[in-house]
């Protein structure tokens, strides 16, 4: 990864928001049902807020600016075109309804990591 990127990343980290942060806070150290989030990962040509590489899972917290914003339309496209799925939130959710976003994550992590399925009857114990 070229220096100017991580240097960008690190950039970025410093200056989070105040629901990026909450939201990290919620998410860091494997905390929500074990899964690891990075934050402010370059992904492609795009930096993303969140993402969790074990379940495909891109978290994206948006301000007013992202009001029917087509540059996120082409984006999101992007990412999931790279086998990702993307989910947006508004800041003013996460800062007001965090139980209800972590539900939403909760759910979006489940259906990306189902349960495995169960042994062939040859390997069964």
């Amino acid at each position: 990864m070229q220096t100017n990127t991580l240097s960008f990343a690190k950039q970025l980290r410093k200056n989070q928001t105040d629901a990026e942060n909450l939201m990290w806070r919620e998410l860091r150290a494997s905390r929500l049902q074990g899964f690891k989030f990075k934050r402010q990962v370059p992904l492609g040509i795009y930096f993303t807020d969140l993402v969790c590489f074990e379940a495909k899972l891109i978290v994206e917290l948006d301000g007013a600016q992202h009001n029917e914003n087509a540059r996120d339309t082409i984006r999101d496209k992007a990412l999931r075109e790279m086998g990702f799925n993307v989910l947006r939130f508004w800041n003013n959710d996460v800062l007001q309804n965090l139980d209800g976003v972590k539900l939403a994550i909760v759910e979006a992590l489940s259906i990306a990591s189902p349960h495995p399925s169960p042994l062939p009857l040859g390997e069964r114990g």
